[in-house]
């Protein structure tokens, strides 16, 4: 069952926030990708053409369990059933085109296959939300290690932050930003982003079929 809707965070690590030359929000940055865009483990990520450079980023992500709607985020977590390895696909050239534009990033981040997404973990046995790496291996080299200790939004604060104007349902996804790190993938590459104590996630990269 697909998702109602994948709500994702960006600009969530200081040193991800310098490598793209942005500055520290003072809230959440929030963005939207379809359910369409979801992919599983060893599914292909499909590469359109005549898009220029498109990015992996590795990410935590969460899944709700329980409906919530405006809450503490000292009772956040309380809401979470699950937490999964994501990886926020994204046209970079497209995004820069539309951020300079002021416009949304709705087409860089939200076409078919790039939102791949690990099997979930129980989150109660994920020992601390805190405390864990995120690592990115592009055809086997270590491209990013990051620690969501580094988030500027803690999970339970980005929970909270969206349920304030998003209902969030069980199923929902929130993915919750990406440490530095980031670079380009072409047709053959394969992307490993691995969560210890959450799980592996690994697609193959492959140029679409021209329509």
């Amino acid at each position: 069952m697909r998702p109602g809707k994948l709500v994702c965070i960006g600009q969530n690590y200081h040193a991800h926030i310098k490598e793209l030359r942005s500055e520290v929000p003072k809230e959440p940055v929030i963005f939207l990708k379809p359910s369409t865009a979801l992919i599983g483990n060893g599914e292909d990520i499909l590469l359109p053409p005549g898009l220029g450079r498109i990015d992996y980023e590795g990410e935590l992500a969460v899944i709700i369990g329980k409906r919530a709607k405006g809450v503490r985020a000292a009772k956040a977590l309380q809401h979470v059933e699950a937490l999964a390895v994501f990886n926020d696909v994204t046209a970079r050239d497209v995004q820069s085109v539309a951020r300079k534009a002021g416009l949304p990033w709705s087409l860089a981040k939200g076409m078919d296959t790039f939102a791949p997404l690990s099997e979930p973990r129980p989150f109660g046995e994920v020992l601390d939300v805190r405390a864990l790496k995120v690592q990115t291996r592009l055809n086997g080299e270590l491209r990013q290690d990051g620690r969501t200790a580094d988030m500027i939004f803690p999970v339970e604060e980005l929970v909270s932050y969206v349920s304030r104007y998003m209902t969030l349902e069980p199923g929902d996804v929130i993915a919750t930003g990406t440490p530095e790190g980031v670079g380009p993938i072409k047709d053959g590459d394969v992307v490993e982003i691995a969560i210890p104590g959450v799980g592996v996630l690994r697609n193959r990269v492959r140029d679409a079929p021209r329509p």
